[in-house]
C-alpha cells in the first residue's frame, strides 16, 4: 500500500497528518520539503510547522538547506514511539519470539517484554499471521525444553498488570496439576524459563518450568504484592534448584593464573582465588560429578584435585576408557 493511499482523507486533522508525516520520515531516507507536501496535500509552509511540532514533541528531525536537502529522523537521546506497518509489525514479532528462546546470554528477557509490549497492540488480523510464522517456522537450537511464547507473554502480560494466573502444570514425575497463583518475575536461566509465583492453594512460594505450564490464562484478580525471600528472583530460583539437586563442593588447583582460569570458566559457578606461587584455586559446588570432571579436563589447563574423593576417582576412570580407546 502506497503512502498516499495510506493518507487520511481529512488531512486538515492535524494529529492524524502528524502521525503520517512522521510514518514516511521513518523512512532511511531523506525528504525534499516539495515532496513531502505533495505526499501529504499540504503547503510546504504547513510542512515545516509540522516538522517543528514533531521536534516538540522529541522527534530529532535534522533538516538540510540547499537544492538536495530535506528532511530526515536522525538517533535521539531517548527512543521515541516506532510507526510500523503491517509488514515490518510481523517481522519483529516473529524476530522477538524466536529471540525470546535464544541461546544469546541476556537477550530472552528484553525479548520477551518487546514481545508482550508489541502483541498487545498487534491487530487480531496481525496476530494471525504471526501465530501461523511461528508454527510453520522450526528453528534449530542447542537443546533443551521448548517454551511456547503465548506462555511467556501471558505470564509476562500479567506479572505486568499484577494480575493473578490459572493455569496447568505438569511435574517431573508426570503427575498434573491445575494452579492458581500471583506471578511475580520470569527467569530465564540457561535454556530453561521460571516462573516465580505465590502459589495461592499451598500459600507458598514455588517456582515453575515455564515449559511444564499450559493453558496459562490470566483471571484478573489483583495480585497481591509480596516480598521474596531473597535479594532478588534469579537468587531464589538459584536457591530453589541447589536445594532439589544436593552438591558437592569441590576444590581444583590450576597450572595457570587466576585471570587465565576466569576467561577459562567464562560463565561457570564457583570462586577463583589467585596463590601465592602465580598458580590459582577453583572452588565450587559441583552438582554432577561426571559433569565437573568432563568440564575440567575442556579447560585444556593443568590441575589437581584437591577434593572430593569421587571426583578424583571419575577423572581415573575416564583416563582408563581414554587409554584403552587409544591402544
Amino acid at each position: 500500500m502506497s503512502y498516499k493511499a495510506r493518507t487520511l482523507e481529512n488531512m486538515t486533522d492535524t494529529p492524524a497528518r502528524l502521525l503520517n508525516l512522521l510514518s514516511l520520515l521513518q523512512t532511511p531516507r531523506e525528504w525534499p520539503g516539495t515532496e513531502l507536501a505533495e505526499r501529504l496535500e499540504v503547503s510546504t509552509r504547513t510542512i515545516r510547522r509540522d516538522v517543528d511540532r514533531l521536534r516538540e514533541l522529541g522527534y530529532p528531525v535534522e533538516a538540510t538547506m540547499g537544492s538536495v536537502g530535506g528532511y530526515r529522523l536522525v538517533a535521539g537521546k531517548a527512543l521515541p514511539p516506532l510507526l510500523l506497518d503491517d509488514e515490518e509489525a510481523v517481522a519483529i514479532a516473529v524476530g522477538l519470539r524466536a529471540a525470546a528462546g535464544s541461546a544469546v546470554d541476556g537477550i530472552e528477557e528484553a525479548s520477551l517484554r518487546a514481545l508482550t509490549k508489541l502483541e498487545q497492540v498487534l491487530p487480531s488480523r496481525l496476530r494471525y499471521r504471526v501465530g501461523a510464522l511461528g508454527s510453520a517456522v522450526v528453528t534449530m537450537t542447542g537443546g533443551g525444553p521448548r517454551v511456547e511464547p503465548s506462555a511467556l507473554t501471558a505470564l509476562a502480560g500479567a506479572i505486568a498488570n499484577h494480575e493473578c494466573v490459572r493455569f496447568a502444570y505438569r511435574a517431573g514425575d508426570g503427575a498434573e496439576t491445575r494452579r492458581h497463583a500471583e506471578p511475580q518475575r520470569l527467569v530465564a536461566s540457561g535454556r530453561r524459563w521460571y516462573l516465580v509465583a505465590w502459589d495461592l492453594a499451598r500459600d507458598d512460594w514455588r517456582i515453575f518450568r515455564a515449559d511444564r505450564l499450559t493453558d496459562v490464562t490470566a483471571t484478573g484478580a489483583r495480585a497481591a504484592p509480596r516480598v521474596l525471600p531473597a535479594a532478588d528472583a534469579a537468587q531464589f530460583v538459584a536457591s530453589k534448584l541447589r536445594n532439589m539437586w544436593p552438591t558437592v563442593p569441590a576444590v581444583v588447583d590450576f597450572e595457570a593464573p587466576a585471570d587465565v582460569l576466569r576467561a577459562k570458566l567464562g560463565q561457570a559457578p564457583g570462586e577463583v582465588d589467585a596463590l601465592p606461587d602465580g598458580t590459582s584455586r577453583w572452588r565450587v559446588d559441583a552438582d554432577r560429578i561426571d559433569w565437573m570432571a568432563a568440564r575440567l579436563l575442556m579447560l585444556d589447563l593443568p590441575f589437581r584435585v584437591r577434593s572430593p574423593a569421587a571426583l578424583i576417582d571419575r577423572l581415573r576412570t575416564f583416563g582408563e576408557r581414554a587409554s584403552r580407546a587409544t591402544e
